[in-house]
């Protein structure tokens, strides 16, 4: 069983992943849990990790938002190998993990799955268009469909309030939270 929560910051999906996986623990059952957000899966922050040792910073910033991270980004070549790279991770993790965790009968919950990602890429890189290159769409079409989704949104307003109860390490600004909740919508 594939089950995805979706949704803006604060509205409540690792509550509710929380209290599905005590509901299937209590079953008998040992779900899996996975979070993943485009180009920060554990193996790409790894490999980011190794090429940052090597190069001595100079090939991949620090991790988080920076002005080194933008200027990097803001170079054609290096944001479309970036979102390539990050496409290629996606389909190890749901063109063949997840799909090998089917296989074996396993319980999936997803904390963001692929349209989060899409969010976060037409946000992130508009001038790219990463939803009409062929690499999505196959990630698209090897991507599973859940079993239940689940899509949680909340106000802008509330999202704020929440992130900052949370002491959130990387908040998104008011109007990049307004623009996620018109993707969602």
């Amino acid at each position: 069983m594939l089950i995805v929560f979706s949704g803006l910051d604060g509205a409540g999906k690792s509550t509710q992943i929380e209290l599905l996986l005590t509901a299937l623990n209590a079953q008998g059952e040992t779900p899996v849990y996975l979070w993943v957000r485009g180009g920060y899966t554990p193996l790409f922050n790894a490999a980011k990790s190794i090429v940052r040792r090597f190069s001595g910073g100079r090939v991949v910033p620090p991790s988080g938002r920076s002005e080194a991270r933008d200027k990097a980004l803001r170079q054609p070549w290096k944001r479309r190998l970036w979102l390539l790279l990050a496409l290629f991770d996606m389909m190890l993790v749901y063109g063949v993990q997840v799909r090998w965790w089917q296989l074996r009968e396993r319980s999936i919950v997803c904390d963001r799955y692929i349209w989060d990602t899409l969010v976060d890429f037409r946000l992130n890189f508009p001038q790219e268009t990463v939803e009409r290159w062929w690499l999505w769409r196959l990630l698209y079409w090897a991507t599973p469909k859940p079993d239940a989704a689940f899509l949680l949104l909340i106000p802008v307003a509330e999202s704020l309030r929440r992130s900052q109860m949370k002491d959130e390490p990387f908040p998104d600004a008011p109007e990049v939270l307004a623009q996620r909740l018109a993707q969602y919508e």
